[in-house]
């Protein structure tokens, strides 16, 4: 359930935090693909899976978005 946690943490940020988090995840998204695309990169599946949480994050944002409408 370490999915779980991890939404449920960012449910209590505010939105100013989930956006510096977004960009962070961005950042190191952009690194793995570098890393990939130079054969630098063990674990591929880190790819998918910051691309996931990145899908996460946005997804909670939207939801408060949408909750102060």
């Amino acid at each position: 359930m370490k999915i779980n946690a991890f939404v449920e943490d960012l449910k209590t940020k505010s939105a100013a935090e989930l956006n510096e988090e977004l960009v962070a995840a961005k950042k190191e998204l952009f690194n793995l693909r570098f890393q990939n695309a130079t054969n630098q990169l063990d674990n591929t599946s880190r790819i998918k899976e910051v691309r996931r949480n990145i899908a996460r994050i946005q997804t909670v944002l939207t939801e408060a978005q949408k909750a102060q409408a």
